[in-house]
C-alpha cells in the first residue's frame, strides 16, 4: 500500500514545561505490513501524563523517546491492511501506535475492539489503561473496607474518577481534590463523591490541610496518589495508622524533571516522609500498570458491565486533529482538560 501518513516526533527535550518547539509534525511514507502485522488507520489517540516522563532523558522504568522519535500513545482505529488471520480489513483495534494518523504493529501486540459494545474511545480511558490503573491500584494496594475514608486528587480524570466511583460503591467516604470549582461540582454531581476540594483555592498545603481535615473527620485511610505536590503535603499528616497509599503518578512534579525537585520546596524531605510512614505503619506501594496486564481480563469482566449499565460514569475531552495534540497535551499537564483527554484524528 502506497501513500503518506502524518506523525508527531520529539524535536527537542523540554527544560521544564513542554513548549510547542519540543514537537514536530512530519509526513512519512505509509508502512507496508510485514508477516503477522496489521496496518490501522487511527481514529482516536490517547494523551496521558506519563508521556511527559518519556520526553526526558532520565533513568526510569521505560526508555525515553529518542530525539526525532515518534511520541508514544495508545490509539484505536480501523484495520486497512492485514497479514494476520486474527484481524480482517474493517476490524477495529487498539495498540501503542503513537502520535500518528496510521500505525503498523504485529497482531500479537493489538487488542480487537467491538464497536457494538460501546464507543471505541472507551478503550483509551474508562476501559483502557487509565481505568485499569485506578481499578488495580485500589484493589491491590488500597484494599478498601466499608466505612473507611479515601482521598484522591485529579478526581475528575480517568484514573481518579474510577477510583472514587469504585470506592463509593464499596461503602467508603470519598473525598476528591480537583482543579477548579466546575471540576469539584462534577466530582460530586456526576461521579458521586461525598466532597471535593478545589486545590487552586488554597495558597499552600497548610490551608488545604485545614479544610481536608474537616472533610475527613475520621482521618484518611487510603490516599490514591496521582499528583504529589502540595496535595501530598496536605494529606500525609492526616493519614490514619495502617493507612495505604497506592502511587501511580506525581504530575505536579513532572515538569521539574525525573527527580521531582519540587518535593523539597513543598517540605517533603526524606526524614519527614519516612517518619510518617514509620510511626503510622503506612503501606506505600508504587506501581506501573504495564507490569500488571495479566489482571486486565479480570478488570474487563468486572468493570465493563458496570460501564454498560451506567454504574461507572466517564467523561471524554476531545481535541480535534493530530496537529493540535501538542497544545492539548500541554494544557492537560496544567489541568486544562475535563475527563479523559483524547485526540480525534479523522
Amino acid at each position: 500500500m502506497t501513500g503518506e501518513m502524518q506523525q508527531i516526533v520529539l524535536a527537542s527535550r523540554p527544560e521544564a514545561a513542554p513548549v510547542a518547539e519540543n514537537f514536530r509534525l512530519e509526513k512519512v511514507a505509509l508502512p507496508e505490513p510485514g508477516e503477522g502485522e496489521v496496518l490501522v488507520k487511527l481514529h482516536y489517540m490517547s494523551l496521558d501524563p506519563y508521556m511527559r516522563g518519556r520526553m526526558d532523558d532520565a533513568k526510569s522504568y521505560a526508555a525515553p523517546v529518542p530525539i526525532g522519535g515518534r511520541m508514544e500513545a495508545g490509539a484505536v482505529g480501523e484495520v486497512i491492511a492485514s497479514n494476520s488471520p486474527h484481524f480482517q480489513i474493517g476490524d477495529f483495534a487498539f495498540g501503542m501506535f503513537g502520535w500518528a494518523s496510521h500505525g503498523c504493529l504485529p497482531a500479537k501486540e493489538l487488542r480487537k475492539i467491538d464497536p457494538a459494545q460501546g464507543p471505541i474511545t472507551a478503550a483509551l480511558g474508562v476501559l483502557g489503561m487509565p481505568g485499569f490503573t485506578g481499578w488495580h491500584g485500589l484493589s491491590a494496594y488500597g484494599r478498601p473496607q466499608a466505612g473507611e475514608t479515601l482521598v484522591v486528587a485529579a478526581a475528575t480524570g480517568p484514573v481518579g474518577s474510577m477510583v472514587g466511583q469504585l470506592a463509593k460503591q464499596a461503602g467508603l467516604r470519598v473525598v476528591g481534590i480537583a482543579g477548579g470549582a466546575d471540576k469539584c461540582k462534577l466530582a460530586v454531581d456526576t461521579f458521586g463523591f461525598d466532597v471535593c476540594l478545589d486545590h487552586r483555592a488554597y495558597a499552600d498545603a497548610r490551608a488545604l490541610r485545614k479544610d481536608l481535615k474537616e472533610s475527613c473527620p475520621n482521618g484518611i485511610d487510603i490516599y490514591f496518589e496521582n499528583v504529589g505536590g502540595k496535595v501530598l503535603e496536605a494529606v500525609l499528616p492526616l493519614m490514619n495508622p495502617n493507612g495505604r497509599i497506592p502511587i501511580c503518578g506525581m504530575i505536579a512534579w513532572y515538569n521539574a524533571g525525573g527527580l521531582g525537585e519540587g518535593a523539597k520546596e513543598a517540605g517533603l524531605t526524606g526524614p519527614n516522609i519516612w517518619r510518617n510512614i514509620l510511626v503510622k505503619f503506612l503501606s506505600v506501594n508504587g506501581f506501573i500498570i504495564s507490569n500488571h496486564f495479566d489482571r486486565y481480563p479480570e478488570f474487563l469482566k468486572e468493570v465493563a458491565p458496570m460501564v454498560a449499565k451506567g454504574e461507572i460514569r466517564f467523561i471524554e475531552d476531545v481535541a480535534e486533529g493530530l496537529e493540535n495534540a501538542p497544545a492539548a497535551f500541554m494544557a492537560m499537564l496544567n489541568g486544562g482538560n475535563t475527563g479523559k483527554q483524547i485526540v480525534k484524528l479523522i
